[in-house]
């Protein structure tokens, strides 16, 4: 099944150059282009996209505007941040706006393909040390924990609190299965379990919630 891909920047040659690097790779198609948040909302409410390949600092709307509003829309697609600076204060924000995850823009283009597969296959693009690093960064800025979202840890059970963690820490659906010695399939219902009774989209919003949530602190 082929991957539907919206690219938003405001400038040109970044726009062509994901582009050329995506269509080039199998199973992935650039369906559209926008220059701004504002287009970018248009655009996958036409296009019907699977993921918006979306950058923080434009003109008219931001990428961080543009995330909140098209995850509000409750629309399907997933948002992958593409920012130059790993620590840039906005995708945290935009990670709690609703993005899937993040990329730098100096990415390879087999690391740009397989960032766009894993947030449209569900997954959270949490691997990548720099992403723990910013999500371990910002998750400070936040002085106090959540109360409404440390109350809704107590609807939990044990071993999803459990993975609720190991997801925090980064760990895939494969990797939390060895850790805990049960089969993967268990550990993807126990995923969806989590994200239902906490009411996220994903496995990034997961993350940030148990940082937030201080189910996880900061190392």
């Amino acid at each position: 099944m082929t991957i539907r891909v919206l690219i938003v920047d405001d400038q040109m040659m970044v726009r062509e150059g994901f582009s050329v690097l995506l269509n080039a790779m199998e199973g992935i198609e650039v369906v559209g282009e926008a220059v701004d948040g504002r287009e970018a909302i248009d655009r996958v409410a036409a296009l019907r996209p699977d993921v918006v390949l979306m950058d923080i600092r434009m003109p008219v709307m931001n990428g961080l505007e543009a995330t909140r509003e098209i995850v509000a829309a409750d629309t399907d697609a997933k948002v992958l941040v593409l920012t130059t600076f790993d620590l840039d204060e906005y995708v945290y924000q935009a990670l709690r706006a609703g993005a899937s995850g993040f990329l730098l823009k100096d990415a390879s283009a087999r690391q740009l393909a397989e960032g766009v597969r894993v947030v449209a296959s569900g997954e959270a693009l949490l691997a990548p040390t720099v992403t723990k690093r910013l999500i371990l960064e910002f998750s400070k800025l936040s002085a106090a924990p959540r109360l409404a979202g440390t109350a809704a840890v107590e609807a939990l059970t044990e071993r999803e609190t459990e993975v609720l963690v190991l997801i925090a820490q980064g760990l895939s659906n494969a990797e939390i299965a060895d850790r805990l010695v049960v089969a993967e399939s268990t550990i993807k219902t126990h995923v969806s379990r989590i994200l239902v009774k906490l009411g996220l989209r994903d496995r990034t919003q997961a993350a940030v919630f148990a940082y937030e949530t201080r189910l996880v602190t900061p190392a």
